[in-house]
């Protein structure tokens, strides 16, 4: 299966299972010795870090694709990344319990150093989805390969510990903004991974029930206060959407595809955000001039295909894969439609030209090429150029 690219004049053909193949062992290449998986090994702001979020969805993509001991290296990171900040954990959970809840600024990491140190950058880091989307990743990689989860079990259960103390917190959401709103893409991962752990089998009955419990009263906000006129909204309260609510509905299932909520939201960010197939995170986006966002574009395409319209998934994945750059490596956005083109000049000043490769970009390609039948199980022997990520 073939496209064109996006430049008329270099009227190139890629092979989406070639795309993909190619990702996986990109991907493969680039993942740290200790299992992280590199944002963008070239990009300024994110060289040297692995985000639990990002590298959530990049290993269940590699899950999907076949490679399943790179997935399982990076959940064997996740592990050990909390059972370091084990004690931190600990100190939350006491203190929410008391009534006396920690500032933000004494939670957990949103990314950290690939080999493990929470870097000394400043960072927008309060963000509790990564805890919840590691989760759903790790259980949907044991139950799709017949793995014991017993290997990141003390991991699980200290995610659910800090997810139970935080999950009705304010916080920033995926795009390190808006820190004084609850996001629903944000509820979305924090149910699924409470649901996940929940029907695991590794949780103590008592943490199980509780897990149900809050998961349960998340949905009850998403239904209550996270939708406008029959759709998911950004954040409980908003009427605006956000190309993140997407995952929301698949690949983590939270709300049904099929269902009207499904449909409606499915066509109010399609609707919104939308350009020749290209999505924007949100409308009022300024990063980098606000470009269109291949990962989001695939996962629109995820929501697509779970609903049942595969032509439209279909379409989703060729535009994200169109924008392939002539290295062969997938960009974090671009800049074809900027919503606000004056921005994008204080970005590049600031960090230098946008982030390529990134490597959820790949993996979202990867993921929605599995869906739909257009790649297989990743060949691991397969080779990849370009930037080496150092260790």
């Amino acid at each position: 299966m073939t496209h064109v690219t996006t430049d008329p004049s270099t009227p190139r053909r890629v092979d989406l299972a070639d795309l993909a193949q190619r990702s996986v062992a990109l991907i493969e290449r680039l993942q740290h010795p200790q299992g992280a998986y590199p944002a963008s090994p070239t990009f300024s702001a994110y060289r040297g870090y692995s985000w639990f979020r990002d590298g959530a969805f990049i290993a269940d993509a590699m899950s999907a694709a076949g490679a399943a001991e790179s997935a399982s290296r990076f959940f064997d990171w996740c592990d050990r990344m909390l059972a370091e900040h084990s004690d931190e954990v600990a100190e939350i959970v006491a203190a929410e319990a008391a009534g006396t809840p920690l500032p933000d600024d004494r939670m957990l990491p949103t990314r950290f150093t690939l080999d493990g140190s929470a870097g000394d950058d400043d960072w927008w880091d309060f963000q509790t989805d990564g805890y919840g989307t590691w989760v759903w990743a790790a259980v949907s990689h044991a139950r799709r390969h017949g793995l014991n989860l017993e290997r990141w079990a003390p991991g699980i259960r200290l995610s659910v510990d800090y997810l139970l103390a935080t999950a009705h917190r304010p916080c920033y959401d995926w795009w390190e903004e808006h820190r004084d709103e609850v996001h629903v893409s944000t509820l979305g991962c924090i149910v699924a991974g409470l649901e996940a752990a929940a029907d695991a089998h590794v949780l103590p009955a008592a943490t199980a029930a509780r897990a149900r419990t809050t998961a349960a009263e998340c949905r009850a906000l998403i239904i209550e206060r996270g939708t406008h006129e029959g759709h998911l909204a950004k954040w409980l309260g908003a009427s605006a959407v956000d190309a993140s609510l997407a995952a929301v509905i698949a690949p983590l299932g939270v709300i049904d595809a099929t269902s009207t909520l499904g449909l409606v939201s499915i066509r109010a960010i399609d609707d919104a955000l939308t350009v020749d197939g290209g999505v924007h995170r949100y409308l009022d986006d300024t990063f980098f001039g606000g470009g269109q966002w291949p990962l989001l574009s695939c996962m629109l395409g995820l929501a697509y295909a779970a609903a049942g319209d595969t032509e439209r998934a279909q379409a989703q994945l060729e535009w994200a894969a169109r924008t392939e750059t002539a290295e062969g490596f997938l960009p974090e956005q671009v800049g074809d439609h900027l919503l606000a083109p004056e921005r994008e000049r204080e970005w590049i000043d600031r960090w230098g030209p946008v982030a390529t490769p990134l490597l959820w970009s790949h993996a979202m390609v990867v993921r929605l090429a599995v869906e739909l039948g257009v790649a297989g199980a990743a060949d691991t022997s397969a080779t990849a150029t370009g930037p080496e990520e150092p260790s």
